[in-house]
Formats: structure tokens, C-alpha cells, sequence
């Protein structure tokens, strides 16, 4: 299945309370809540390029599938962590305690986030 496309974030829960818990000042979370954002993923084979828009803030991360990348957080901060494609249509990772889970549904994207007990869940559809 091929995740390119892009996809406007459509609703979310537990945003507040999982910011938080990354460290996320405030301000910023009550700037980011109602922001609609936009994520565009490119695929080509197990190469995926990802661009995340919230607002004025971009993040852009590059991995290939089962090898070691760097990736910017949603704090800023850089990562080391394996992505891993689970069925056809999930791609998995971990980094800093989180649990990543990006599952493709036809034309919605549904990204949950999971720390401890909380779990940040964002839907998203293709534009």
C-alpha cells in the first residue's frame, strides 16, 4: 500500500495531556490545539519522506523502512529510531518511551501516540 499523499488533520484526542507529558511549554500547546495541520508523505519503495505543517511550524523527516534514522520529535528534539512496516498499511516505531502507530485506511490516516498511559490518537484525510 502507498501512504503518498497529503493529509489534513481532521480531529484528535488527548492532545493536551500527551504534549504535556513530551514537555511541550503552554503556550505552545494552546497555540496548537486548533490548528488543523498538514502532513504530505512521499513514498517510493521502503523510502518514505514525511512533512508535518502545524501552522508556521514544519518538520520533515526522511527513513527508509527497517534502518536506523534521525527523527525530529514534535519538541524539537532528534532521535534515533528503526521504522517498521506491520501488515501493509501500519508503520510502527518507538523512540523515548513512545510508541508510534501510523495506520493507512483508504483515504484517512489514523496516527496514535502512545506514553505511559496516555494515547494521543490524530485522524487525518487525504486532500
Amino acid at each position: 500500500m502507498n501512504f503518498s499523499g497529503k493529509y489534513q488533520l481532521q480531529s484528535q484526542e488527548n492532545f493536551e495531556p500527551f504534549m504535556k507529558a513530551i514537555g511541550l511549554p503552554d503556550d505552545l500547546i494552546q497555540k496548537g490545539k486548533d490548528i488543523k495541520g498538514v502532513s504530505e508523505v512521499v513514498q517510493n519503495g521502503k523510502h518514505f519522506k514525511l512533512t508535518v505543517t502545524t501552522g508556521s511550524k514544519v518538520i520533515q523527516n526522511e527513513f527508509t523502512l527497517g534502518e536506523e534514522c534521525e527523527l525530529e520529535t514534535m519538541t524539537g528534539e532528534k532521535v534515533k529510531a528503526v521504522v517498521q512496516l506491520e501488515g501493509e498499511n501500519k508503520l510502527v516505531t518507538s523512540f523515548k518511551g513512545i510508541k508510534s502507530v501510523t495506520e493507512l485506511n483508504g483515504d484517512t490516516v489514523i496516527h496514535t501516540m502512545t506514553l505511559g498511559d496516555i494515547v494521543f490518537k490524530r485522524i487525518s484525510k487525504r486532500i
